[in-house]
């Protein structure tokens, strides 16, 4: 089988891939900036290096699995904040090529991170080869995507992953559920924006799919084929809670909280399909919400 490094290994998205992997039969090696607190939550079987100067000369990875990169979510976005997006997205990425740039063996397949929000914000449907609107989240995966196409010029196959908003035990969907729980949850501004989701197993699937598909390389959106606008995922999130959601959060208090950031990611939103995944063959488990929330939360 072959052997995948995975960046942003111990994450949300790369411990449940790293487990489906090694599960699968691939070797799998991590890069890890905290080695002991990787190795709680990975699987035995994977090995955990501090850099990637710690892989041997002669030993030949097949796949990087690219998904390292600071949480958007976590902060106001200072500038300070998104030179760090950029550091650890595009930078690294970088880096990653220049490191196998001067090797003898170069990777068969490049699974590189990006996001929707790529698209920028809007309501028309959007699949990979649409046009985008310009801002911060459009610029930040243009730079992100550029650094990983560099690998094309060592013969790599390249996919870059779109990814929306992954649903299960951490992120955005841990995040709304205290609130929910509660029956203080409600829509977001108008509530008219898209929400282009994705469940984490079909997330982890569709990125084994991309590395065992031979025809797909670049865009590629991780979305379930489902997207829908706020006020219907608050809708099926409180109907499967059983819990009223009435207290919607208005736009200026959003602005207010999370500024740029909260403009962005809150209150815009792309319907995002995933044409390039499903003409490829690949099936979604979970392709209505009301399915994905079912086996995440009850």
């Amino acid at each position: 089988m072959k052997t995948i490094l995975v960046t942003g290994g111990s994450g949300f998205i790369g411990r449940h891939f790293c487990a489906q992997a090694v599960f699968l039969g691939f070797g799998v090696i991590v890069i890890s900036r905290d080695v002991p607190a990787a190795k709680q939550i990975l699987p035995d079987a994977v090995q955990v290096l501090s850099d990637l100067d710690e892989l041997s000369a002669s030993f030949t990875i097949d796949v990087i699995v690219n998904l390292a990169g600071e949480p958007l979510a976590k902060k106001r976005w200072s500038k300070k904040q998104k030179q760090l997006f950029y550091t650890s997205r595009g930078d690294f990425t970088k880096r990653l090529f220049n490191f196998f740039a001067l090797r003898d063996s170069v990777p068969e397949i490049l699974i590189s991170g990006s996001a929707v929000g790529y698209y920028g914000p809007g309501s028309d449907p959007l699949i990979e080869s649409s046009e985008y609107v310009d801002g911060f989240s459009h610029q930040l995966c243009t730079h992100w995507e550029a650094s990983a196409r560099q690998f094309e010029k060592l013969g790599t196959r390249v996919c870059l992953i779109r990814t929306g908003i992954v649903l299960g035990d951490q992120g955005a969907l841990a995040e709304m559920l205290p609130p929910f729980k509660l029956g203080l949850g409600g829509v977001m501004g108008s509530g008219q924006q898209y929400m282009s989701w994705i469940h984490v197993y079909d997330m982890v699937a569709l990125l084994i799919h991309c590395i065992e598909t031979q025809k797909l390389s670049g865009p590629i959106n991780a979305t379930a084929p489902s997207p829908l606008r706020n006020y219907q995922f608050v809708k099926i999130l409180a109907g499967v809670l059983r819990r009223p959601a009435i207290l919607p959060m208005p736009q200026w208090l959003i602005r207010l909280l999370f500024g740029e950031m909260g403009e962005e990611l809150l209150l815009q939103g792309q319907q995002v399909l995933p044409l390039k995944a499903t003409q490829s063959g690949f099936v979604f488990m979970f392709p209505e919400l009301k399915l994905a929330l079912e086996d995440i939360i009850l």
